[in-house]
């Protein structure tokens, strides 16, 4: 079943139902409702051009709806990054996928102060032009049996795209990345069958859904359920988030862990106790951010992980298979082959190779880059550019992009591992970066970036009882705000670019030859 068809299955089923409490607008809406409002998007978008549509609205019952609206209509929704360089990743987004329309905000606009770009159309200009008579035929259309309702939204196939999401782009340009109904649906069923969730749930959604993670697991998994989602628009608003937690009482929430760190800060004692499921994926899970929820809130701070180009859950820790400091056990459905990156050979354990995974939960490919996709899957399997290892017990262990291992005198050093290391070592409140600078005379070195001045000679001798030389930093240099992708990660080309302008002013000023 297609996720607008089990959407319109749910809605019938839980009809009185809360399916969001919009806690930006205030706005209650119920599953009938939600089911009106669908139908009534579903007929709007009919005018405009088929294929790919535009979605650039916050996390709210409004963008969950048009999500659901575009399907139903039979147009495949572009989820658009609006949080930075909204303008720009736009326009890219309709060059990349060769479409008109996007669908937004107003007051989205004006708040981010993004111009009006060709093709924008207002979902409060679409609201105001709804007649009475469009109402009244929705509103008779939902009190039809199911199989009625069906047959008025678009069918197809699940194998058709049903969502285009950007990679973070941290990197390099981002991709665009094709997910199946089939993609989106089997990981859903499976994350959810592994971590127990059922209609009794109440989610908090809080991330934004031109993210794989906030798409699938506070967008459908929420309407796949019948669960009731308590929505707001601004993760980064940390206390008025904690203060939902503490009245709303949801069971399920996720997030980065820069967030999570944000939540911790700024909540009091207690908000977040009624969570019985509380995962942190996109990046690594500090120990001391697990450790500080469990004294605060009494909640057991799970990690997992995923890519966009998985829909996205790869593999999870749950409250019966918890092991801190790895990224759980690989749920059900989904293959995890770790390949060594020279002889292409499986690993053994606890040997560090390549993450390849396979299922149904692997994307269609990257959209219009037949090239890029002919890389990225070969024989169904997909190779997610990290690397880790499993332990005996089947648990799965993260240990960095390839991109983040640094050659260093011929051996593979883990820019993530050197930066566990270091943030054992760093005072409380203190946020680290490792990157790799290259120098065509010294070779590859490690850099450290802090957020404030650190005492690096004790700490350099704490990390020696650690790690061989060659993988200690030779340098801290201070930025007192790391650059953060919108998704919460750490932007690495930006500390890498702030750190070679560093380098470089370091030179002019010491009188450097050349420089």
């Amino acid at each position: 079943m297609l996720l607008h068809q089990q959407f319109v299955v749910i809605a019938k089923r839980y009809a009185k139902k809360l399916a969001v409490i919009d806690k930006t607008t205030e706005k209650n809406v119920t599953y009938s409702r939600a089911l009106i409002g669908a139908l009534i998007l579903s007929s709007k978008f009919k005018k405009y051009d088929e294929g790919f549509i535009g979605i650039m609205i916050p996390t709210s019952a409004g963008c969950a709806l048009a999500t659901v609206g575009a399907l139903m209509s039979g147009r495949i929704p572009v989820m658009i990054n609006y949080s930075t360089g909204a303008e720009e990743n736009a326009k890219y987004a309709k060059k990349k996928c060769k479409f008109r329309t996007i669908i937004t905000s107003r007051a989205l606009l004006e708040k981010i102060k993004c111009p009006v770009i060709d093709g924008m159309i207002m979902i409060e200009d679409i609201m105001e032009s709804v007649t009475t008579g469009e109402k009244l035929r929705a509103a008779l259309t939902t009190k039809l049996p199911v199989n009625m309702i069906l047959n008025r939204v678009h069918k197809g196939d699940e194998n058709d795209t049903a969502a285009i999401l950007f990679t973070s782009g941290s990197e390099k340009d981002p991709k665009a990345v094709q997910l199946t109904h089939r993609n989106l649906a089997s990981n859903i069923k499976n994350f959810g069958d592994y971590v127990k969730i059922t209609d009794k749930d109440i989610l908090l959604a809080n991330l934004v859904f031109f993210h794989i993670f906030g798409l699938t697991v506070n967008l459908w998994v929420a309407f796949y359920y019948g669960m009731t989602m308590v929505a707001y628009s601004n993760p980064l608003d940390f206390q008025t988030v904690s203060k939902i937690a503490r009245d709303e009482k949801p069971t399920i929430m996720v997030g980065t862990p820069s967030f999570f760190w944000g939540y911790l800060n700024k909540s009091e004692p207690g908000d977040f106790k009624t969570l019985r499921l509380m995962v942190a994926g996109a990046d690594k899970c500090p120990d001391a951010l697990r450790d500080g929820y469990k004294q605060k809130h009494g909640v057991t701070l799970l990690e997992g992980y995923g890519a966009t180009e998985t829909s996205p859950v790869i593999s999870v820790n749950s409250h019966e298979y918890n092991r801190p400091g790895s990224t759980g056990r690989v749920i059900p459905g989904v293959q995890v082959r770790i390949e060594n990156f020279e002889t292409g050979e499986e690993c053994k354990i606890k040997e560090v190779g390549k993450i390849l995974v396979k299922g149904d939960l692997v994307m269609k490919g990257y959209y219009d880059d037949p090239e890029l996709t002919s890389e990225a899957l070969v024989d169904g399997w997909y190779n997610t550019g990290d690397m880790g290892y499993f332990d005996e017990d089947g648990y799965l262990f993260h240990a960095g992009r390839f991109k983040r291992f640094a050659k260093i005198g011929g051996e593979m050093v883990s820019l993530v591992k050197v930066e566990n290391i270091l943030e054992k070592f760093l005072p409380a409140g203190v946020a680290c970066c490792v990157i790799e600078i290259f120098d065509e005379k010294k070779g590859s070195e490690i850099i450290a970036t802090v957020t404030r001045e650190v005492h690096k000679i004790e700490i350099l001798r704490k990390m020696g009882n650690e790690l061989p030389n060659i993988a200690l930093p030779r340098q801290f240099i201070v930025i007192k705000e790391l650059p953060m992708m919108s998704t919460g990660k750490i932007d690495f080309r930006s500390v890498t670019k702030l750190v070679q302008e560093h380098l470089k002013d370091q030179k002019l000023s010491s009188g450097v030859p050349g420089a």
